[in-house]
Parts: C-alpha cells; structure tokens; sequence
C-alpha cells in the first residue's frame, strides 16, 4: 500500500499484539490510534470503510463510520468458526458486506443475514502450486543433500520472542537423534539481534541459518516445517510441506482463548482440512522434546508425506482465485446498489 501511494498514518506494527494480557499493556494507546482515525476521518468522509484483518480494532471502527452512512467493508472474517462466536452479533452491526477468505464462511454469515462474498486467500495465488524445493535450497545458499527443517516462531516481535528459545532448544533435541539435520530460520529484521543471540548462547549457530525475511523461501527449501500457528501455517501447507504446528503463550490469555474454543484445532491447514493432517503442539504439550519428536517423525514417514501433499495440492486449487478482481468487485457492487437502491443485491457465490 505505501508503494501504491497510500499514506500511513500510524504503523500496522502498533496493532502485532498477541494474546488478553499483552493487549491490556497497550490497550489504551490502541484505543487511541482509534480514535484519532475517526476523527480525523471527519473533515472528510470516505465513500467505503474497508478494514483489513484486526476485526477488534476495526470492527468498532466500522460501526461508526457505518453509522455516518458510510459502506462499511471488513476484508477477512472473523474467525467466529474457530472461537469467539458471538462476535458475529458485532459484524451485523458493523459492516455492509464481509470479503471472506474461506469458501464456508459467506453461507455460515448469511445465517445471520450478513452480506458476504468468497474472494479465496491472497496467498493461494502468490505462492506457485508447483514447488521447487532443490531450487530453493540453492537460491539460499543451504546444502541440498542434508535434511532441513525450517523453524518459524512467528513474526510478532512478542511471539519470537516466546518461541525462538523454545523451537531452538526443539532443535537441538533433534540432533542428538539426527546429527546430519540442519535448520533454516526466517526472521524479521526487528528480531535479528535477539535470535543471533539465542544461536550464540545455545550453540546453534554452526547448524542453524539465519535469514532476514524470506521465509517465502525457507518454507520451499525445506523437508519439513516447525510453525508457531497463524498465517504461517497455511504458507507451509500451500508450500505442500509436512509441518509441526505449535503455539505456548502467557497462561491467563490461554485460559480465556482454551475456553472459548470451538473446534478441536487449531492450526488452519487443520481446520480448513477438518482433520488434524498434521500434528498440534498446544500450551503444555509445547515441549522441545514433544516438538522434535513429532518434527523427527515426518522424516520416517514418506507415505504419510504424499498424502499430506495431496491433501494440501486439493486445497490450494480451492483457494486459488482471483482475489483482487472479486473483491473490486463486490465493492463495485456495494457502491452501485447504494447509488442506485433498485439494482439487485449483492450475490455472495462469486462463482
């Protein structure tokens, strides 16, 4: 968006806060940035609200400016299918139209007659169906005839700061069983310092690469991936990769999120697949042991791979689509409608 010319007033880094409590500690400057938005809004009304992702943050946001006469747009659903269901209350107050990642989640908002279009997931069309992974290896510099996994803790700078330890120590228990495997592990720049010295003080250094970004390419590099749950572990499957999904966090916002839970997984390639295809590490279970066992055993398991990749190739086809062009469209569509009243409502099949 900055490329495009857009003009950032605060950076999207003031909202990468994880979890109840580490919220609470910036919740009133949060709250803030909020306010200050609308009412510098005011002076002059946009046409459409489009919130991006952040549904806490924006939603509010969209109810006012929903209030004002403004379309109001939320770009990703909230995960009320995963946790938090009565969130839905709120996204019928707020916005005019959902954009939906997802195919299931347009008819499950339309049970409460909310608007919503399926415009599948960005990243389903960044990242190539077909994977090179020896190319990849060579591109990064890695050895190509060693096992590599690739280790991704997150890219907030609270969960790096929460699993590099954790996901490292997990990789030295593996070379003890495997001593030829060697790690690859992207990084925000903001997170550098803090994991050279992890790698320094745990002697990893010799056997762990460490790389600024590119985890784009890391994740085709490698034979198997230890991923902190979020976005980055439907990259991993997109990149058709056997994976450990993992995730420990301060234990008052486990308590609050563990009881709000509505299905049994957690991970997407999980819940998008409704299965647990791959393996789910959670809280207690975290452990560096638990983790490089599970990681270890991908490795014994070719059969089970192919499967996996099959699995992951039928769902990449599924959320390959033209995301760009429908979501242009359905705000094409909203706007119409709004200047004209008569013309026929929005269809939320995109097909």
């Amino acid at each position: 968006m900055d490329a495009l010319g857009f003009e950032s007033q605060w950076s999207f880094k003031k909202l990468a806060v994880r979890g109840y409590f580490e919220v609470l500690k910036h919740y009133r400057e949060i709250v803030g940035i909020r306010e200050s938005f609308f009412q510098n809004a005011q002076s002059a009304l946009p046409d459409v609200f489009i919130g991006v992702d952040a549904p806490d943050f924006n939603l509010a946001l969209a109810q006012r400016f929903r209030e004002k006469g403004v379309l109001s747009v939320q770009f990703v659903c909230p995960s009320i299918w995963a946790w938090r269901a009565q969130r839905v209350l709120k996204i019928a107050q707020s916005v005019d139209h959902v954009l939906c990642l997802f195919p299931f989640e347009p008819a499950l908002l339309e049970r409460h007659s909310i608007s919503a279009t399926f415009v599948g997931h960005p990243l389903a069309q960044v990242i190539p169906f077909e994977i090179d992974a020896l190319k990849a290896k060579k591109s990064l510099g890695l050895p190509c005839d060693v096992p590599l996994v690739a280790l991704l803790p997150g890219s907030r700078q609270s969960e790096v700061e929460h699993m590099a330890r954790r996901f490292l120590r997990a990789a030295q228990e593996m070379l003890t069983v495997k001593p030829e495997v060697r790690f690859v592990l992207p990084t925000p720049s903001a997170s550098v310092n803090l994991i050279q010295g992890l790698l320094r003080q745990m002697n990893m250094s010799a056997y762990c690469t460490l790389l600024v970004g590119r985890s784009h390419e890391c994740l085709a590099a490698c034979d198997v991936a230890m991923v902190a749950s979020g976005t980055a572990t439907l990259e991993a499957a997109l990149f058709k990769k056997p994976m450990v999904i993992a995730y420990h966090m301060n234990v008052f916002s486990w308590q609050i999120i563990k009881r709000q839970r509505l299905q049994p997984w957690v991970g997407l390639p999980n819940i998008l697949c409704e299965d647990f295809v791959v393996p789910e590490l959670l809280q207690a279970h975290c452990s560096p042991e638990s983790l490089a066992h599970e990681t270890l055993k991908w490795f014994n398991q070719p059969q089970r791979v192919l499967q996996l990749v099959e699995r992951f190739k039928a769902l990449h086809l599924t959320l390959r689509q033209d995301t760009t062009a429908l979501c242009a469209d359905a705000i094409e569509q909203l706007l119409a409608q709004r200047m004209d009243p008569k013309k026929t409502a929005l269809r939320v099949d995109p097909s």
